[in-house]
């Protein structure tokens, strides 16, 4: 039997892994369920010595935990949270806190972050390298930027395994892989080329490490 045709963005936001997507929705800034324990730091505690510190956090479900930031940053501080649904029960948003419903694939901002997060985002996105790509080069200087990944999810047209191939392409561009904790790490902007060209997502590729259905990204590699 053929396999289904691979979907651009739109169609792929608007399938039932996508969209009815609950992985990030309820998690907090710190304790069992949290920004802390999924990123091995604390986000406030990181941005705590930092003049005018800015957060961006892509696929940021409800944004609980950029909320709970807010209360405990300065009065100065930036903080963006991104998501293709945004919060189900609108609530005011602290001054500090701008959220942004819209798709990551085509959004970007008008400034730079000292830190950029996407926890477990990555899974149900279907041009995993181009956002990435991307997202470097938001960094301040010293900016950090770490994000889940899941080198199983990154095909070739046909389907085969390009996981290997991407994550080498990522180190040489300055990537830090930390396979234990499935966490991709980088520091300061970078500007560069990885040698991929997405073809389209697969919304049928199964579980990942999670255990929740996850999106296949598929290349050519050139």
């Amino acid at each position: 039997m053929a396999k289904p045709p691979l979907l651009s963005a739109p169609e792929l936001e608007a399938s039932s892994v996508v969209a009815n997507n609950t992985m990030n929705r309820e998690r907090g800034l710190s304790g069992v369920n949290s920004y802390a324990r999924e990123l091995g730091l604390d986000p406030v505690a990181h941005l705590s010595d930092r003049p005018d510190p800015s957060w961006l956090d892509l696929c940021s479900g409800e944004g609980r935990a950029l909320r709970e930031a807010a209360a405990r940053l300065p009065a100065d501080a930036v903080l963006t949270a991104v998501d293709l649904v945004g919060p189900l029960i609108p609530v005011p948003a602290p001054p500090a806190l701008e959220e942004i419903v819209a798709s990551v694939t085509s959004w970007a901002p008008s400034r730079s972050y000292d830190l950029i997060t996407c926890v477990h985002g990555l899974h149900y996105v279907g041009d995993q390298l181009g956002l990435l790509t991307r997202a470097a080069s938001w960094l301040t200087p010293e900016g950090l930027l770490l994000a889940h990944f899941d080198p199983d999810s990154i095909r070739r047209p046909d389907g085969s395994a390009a996981g290997r191939t991407a994550v080498s392409a990522l180190r040489a561009a300055g990537f830090r892989h930390d396979t234990r904790h499935h966490r991709l790490s980088l520091r300061g902007p970078r500007s560069f080329t990885l040698p991929f060209r997405y073809v389209g997502a697969d919304p049928a590729a199964g579980p990942n490490y999670t255990g929740q259905p996850a999106v296949g990204s598929h290349y050519d590699l050139g």
